[in-house]
């Protein structure tokens, strides 16, 4: 699916709503919602990520020699999302593609992508390619676990098609999430499907609990081995 964007609309808070890419968001969704603002929550994203990425350092640096050997192009690749309270952020991953997409037509990955280069089929296959993030939530842009960011365009375009998507942005995206550990990531094949993620997230936002986002990255590592609906 193609589409685009205006990526010159800037998050701004104004009048007790934020404007986003899509519309505006409600300040709150129950008490899930501060949890953005939670000491503990920051406190095990900075310490599970330290940890994260010294175990994982010796993979690192192999995934970046890896790509650098055999495409070229940059190791990483940033694309500009939106992040806590509509404020865009710049993600990074390794780049897993022959191209780097961050304008106004941006495409999803499908099954048998021509874009997506060798290496970066088994990294996304794996999910190695999001280890990079670890950065964004040190940095504060993200969390260990919330509503995964989308490209701007995608955003745009979802926000005017489902009621209450930009309640995803009541919270910091996450490195992983409930829709996630569900199963509900790879392809949009239709909206209903992107219906259900956006489920999935409203009920992690009000489920939220410490103990709930440690549960979801306990879930998220048999899926990072095969998960047939990431390529």
């Amino acid at each position: 699916m193609l589409l685009s964007a205006d990526t010159s609309n800037d998050a701004a808070i104004n009048n007790g709503t934020v404007k986003v890419v899509g519309g505006e968001v409600p300040q709150t969704l129950n008490k899930g919602a501060n949890q953005s603002d939670s000491s503990s929550k920051r406190i095990i994203d900075i310490v599970v990520s330290l940890l994260a990425l010294l175990v994982s350092a010796p993979v690192l640096v192999m995934i970046a020699i890896l790509i650098k050997s055999t495409t070229h192009g940059p190791i990483f690749f940033r694309q500009t999302r939106t992040g806590y309270r509509g404020r865009p952020f710049r993600i990074i991953k390794f780049r897993t593609m022959t191209v780097i997409e961050d304008g106004d037509m941006i495409a999803h990955a499908c099954r048998g992508d021509m874009r997506v280069t060798p290496v970066g089929r088994f990294l996304r296959g794996t999910s190695l390619d999001e280890i990079p993030q670890l950065f964004n939530i040190l940095l504060g842009d993200m969390s260990l676990v919330g509503p995964r960011p989308h490209a701007l365009a995608h955003d745009r375009h979802y926000s005017a098609l489902l009621d209450g998507y930009n309640n995803r942005f009541l919270v910091k995206p996450g490195l992983t999430g409930l829709a996630q550990v569900r199963g509900l990531r790879g392809e949009i094949h239709d909206l209903s499907y992107m219906a259900r993620r956006l489920d999935a997230d409203v009920e992690y936002i009000r489920r939220w609990t410490p103990l709930f986002d440690i549960a979801i990255i306990f879930q998220t590592v048999p899926k990072m081995v095969r998960d047939r609906s990431a390529y």
